[in-house]
């Protein structure tokens, strides 16, 4: 196995004395589609915020390719922060902006492009996430699922290796969340993306996930790490079999389907 994009290591995730987490040890390989789950207050959010740089850690360390984060220079450190980009939970686009606009914010800041290339780059993503041709629209113009994928444009305006995703089906129809999956499937074949996903969102999760790491509330670390389809079957532990198995059947044969309340 290749050396993975991003490994921790007895990781801790704290806001002062208060710890989130503890005694995280996993890896993200290349190309995975890695979920963050966990019952709602586990700290999947907050690990996120550590491996996208926004919070350091208070113990243990986190590598990106090799080079322990945490230990380089903060040019550097924003340098590897360069091949990442990250869609937040509602989007997080600038009302008073067009979709274009929105779009070249990061260009503009992190490139010495000329305006003809970043809005020939800003089409291209656009075209990419479905949305060409709405390049004058406002965000208030469009529906939850469109700024969801405007969002996720800007997040590949810089040609990001791994892209990270907070709860991307939060406020989503079913219909909205399954073209959403879709797509982030189809970016990772088509661009050799890494994604990382929090997410308790079972038909995200099984959908597109191929590793993941489960998140505790009681005990304050990871109970288990693996493709999620492995933990459905093989997992002992009740929580996860639980958090796992809620609104739907799981079949002896090994099927899983859901019931009517399922999403």
């Amino acid at each position: 196995m290749n050396d993975p994009i991003i490994h921790v290591e007895n990781l801790t995730v704290a806001y002062g004395s208060r710890v989130v987490q503890g005694n995280l040890t996993f890896s993200i390989q290349s190309q995975d589609v890695f979920i963050i789950m966990g019952p709602s207050g586990c700290g999947k959010s907050s690990l996120l915020r550590v491996l996208v740089g926004l919070l350091e850690p208070a113990g243990g360390a986190m590598f990106y390719g090799g080079e322990n984060f945490w230990q380089q220079t903060e040019e550097r450190r924003q340098e590897i922060l360069g091949g990442v980009g990250l869609l937040f939970q509602n989007g997080a686009l600038w009302s008073s902006m067009t979709l274009a606009e929105n779009i070249a914010v990061p260009l503009t800041r992190y490139t010495k492009l000329t305006p003809h290339e970043i809005r020939d780059i800003v089409a291209l993503k656009l075209s990419l996430v479905g949305l060409a041709g709405f390049e004058n629209y406002y965000p208030s113009e469009i529906s939850g699922g469109m700024r969801k994928r405007a969002g996720l444009a800007r997040a590949l305006a810089l040609d990001p290796k791994i892209v990270f995703f907070d709860e991307p089906s939060a406020g989503l129809d079913p219909l909205s969340a399954a073209r959403l999956d879709e797509l982030i499937l189809e970016l990772k074949e088509n661009l050799g993306m890494t994604v990382v996903v929090v997410t308790h969102d079972l038909d995200s999760i099984f959908t597109i996930g191929n590793n993941s790491v489960f998140l505790d509330t009681d005990t304050r670390t990871m109970l288990a790490c693996g493709d999620p389809h492995d933990l459905l079957h093989d997992a002992s532990h009740p929580d996860i079999m639980q958090f796992l198995r809620r609104g739907g059947n799981f079949s002896p044969r090994g099927g899983f389907h859901h019931g009517p309340n399922s999403k």
